[in-house]
């Protein structure tokens, strides 16, 4: 392993001078990308309806092309996924990343190019296997092979010619033949779409593999895991998996479910790097384990831009260049890519952590959150407060979701919170006090509602059974993947339609 080491560290060594000069010079490359996807993009629908060709700064970009949401964009996309050609992006687009994550029955498609796959997604996971083996230079990744949880494919019927599925599985349908002989287990596997069947399958083939690393939403790999336990009667995952020592992991935050991994992997050689992977494209990398934050990746075939959370909204809202954002505060991301999209709002917020180089947290989403008494709580904060409450209490929580519980003439406002627990609190009273402390002491709105309790009383915890986040994803055919439950939500349609799922055994 040693020379095999060696032998990537050299092939890396160009690629994180790359790396290095983008953190450098971020907005000499930033503006790089603009003018290259422009030009690209010039001849295409969209590019001659903006004049991409007499764009000469970011500016002529900024005024001639508005920002837009999915709905905005949909009817192009759809032309696209009929088979017509040179729509957003140039040539011919055969892949769409069908979105998930969200409450809404309707399903967004993200057209991904070959340049998309090629200059982007795949670049990212390259990026990460970089970033490791310079992190840790003696490791062993090599010796065997990457288990990936992805998600399923399907033929999409506009067009015999193009395919939809959840962006993991594209990935893994357009990987290169030889990558097969790393991975596990096989596509016939890897790319079913019956959660169950796959649970069982994916069991099977992994179990007497040299599994050295995981990719994937920590959520899902947990149900993974543990079945992979109980089938065996192993007390943990290196009793199966013994050289395991990387999970590469993102969709969630982690935080919630670290203890739980820690405790089926007791190792302190097990590593975990964060990643920023999205539809729409890849984002940003944990390049430093002490850090949690994530460097943003500049040189991927994406121009950023970010709207501060007191400009979103608004008609023609303000949108920052990487050289103008400032360190904690709260912004929308907006992308225009190599996949075709221009001035896209991704529907999520970040903080920057830093500048030189410049590295962001991810906050939540712009409508994920809870702001029915003027508290704006986002997901950031929830999860600190889950963390916080958790380890005071010695609680260990599978999922959770918040609504807020609105005013009458009896009671005041509060926040519904629905819980499950993998470990039980010491004491529930508690958890929810240490809960409520928290979210005080990091969100001054929220502070300010619940000052003696004038605008938002005390939050009210409901505990939730066995498994009720896993019922609510099958009823919704959301199992696997990259699915989720929305941690907060403004209104409360999710909070009922749980309450009623849990009712039906408590």
């Amino acid at each position: 392993m040693p020379i095999l080491n060696s032998i990537i560290s050299l092939v890396n060594m160009r690629r994180l001078s790359q790396i290095d000069h983008f953190k450098s010079n971020p907005e000499d490359v930033q503006k790089g990308q603009l003018m290259d996807l422009v030009k690209k993009a010039s001849g295409t629908q969209h590019g001659k309806k903006y004049d991409f060709a007499s764009i000469k700064t970011i500016k002529d970009f900024q005024e001639r092309v508005p920002v837009q949401k999915y709905e905005q964009v949909e009817p192009l996309i759809d032309i696209i996924k009929r088979g017509e050609k040179n729509i957003l992006w140039p040539g011919e687009i055969k892949w769409f990343a069908k979105s998930s994550g969200t409450t809404s029955s309707k399903s967004k498609f993200i057209p991904v190019s070959r340049e998309s796959l090629e200059d982007c997604h795949f670049r990212g996971g390259k990026d990460v296997l970089a970033i490791y083996n310079n992190l840790y230079p003696e490791n062993e990744i090599f010796s065997g092979k990457g288990l990936t949880l992805g998600g399923s494919q399907q033929l999409n019927q506009f067009n015999n010619d193009s395919f939809y599925g959840d962006l993991s599985a594209i990935l893994i349908g357009n990987l290169p033949f030889w990558v097969n002989f790393i991975r596990t287990p096989d596509q016939s596997i890897a790319l079913m779409d019956k959660w169950e069947e796959k649970l069982v399958k994916m069991t099977e083939a992994t179990l007497n593999e040299n599994v050295t690393s995981l990719s994937g939403v920590p959520s899902w790999f947990l149900v993974l895991l543990k079945h992979l336990i109980e089938h065996t009667g192993k007390q943990n995952l290196l009793e199966i998996w013994p050289n395991l020592e990387l999970f590469i992991h993102g969709g969630i935050d982690f935080g919630p479910y670290r203890e739980q991994y820690k405790k089926l992997i007791p190792s302190d050689k097990m590593h975990y790097l964060e990643t920023y992977n999205a539809s729409e494209g890849f984002f940003a990398i944990q390049n430093d384990p002490q850090d949690s934050s994530m460097l943003l990746m500049l040189d991927y075939g994406i121009f950023y831009e970010f709207v501060p959370m007191e400009e979103w909204g608004k008609d023609y809202p303000k949108a920052l260049t990487i050289e103008d954002v400032e360190l904690n505060t709260n912004y929308a991301i907006v992308i225009s890519t190599n996949g075709g999209l221009w001035r896209y709002a991704v529907g999520d917020t970040v903080k920057f952590t830093s500048k030189h180089p410049h590295k962001i947290i991810i906050t939540g989403r712009t409508k994920h959150f809870i702001n029915a008494f003027g508290e704006e709580l986002i997901i950031d904060n929830s999860n600190k407060a889950i963390d916080h409450a958790c380890n005071v209490t010695g609680a260990v929580i599978k999922e959770y979701s918040a609504a807020p519980m609105y005013m009458s003439t009896e009671e005041k406002g509060k926040h519904q919170w629905m819980v499950e627990f993998e470990k039980f609190p010491d004491d529930i009273h508690r958890f929810a006090t240490e809960l409520d402390k928290k979210l005080q002491e990091i969100n001054s709105d929220y502070e300010a509602k619940r000052y003696k309790d004038i605008t938002l009383e005390f939050p009210k915890i409901e505990v939730a059974k066995k498994n009720l986040f896993f019922d609510w994803l099958k009823k919704h055919d959301k199992l696997g993947g990259q699915n989720k439950v929305p941690r907060l939500a403004n209104n409360r349609d999710l909070m009922e339609e749980l309450l009623k799922l849990n009712e039906k055994e408590n």
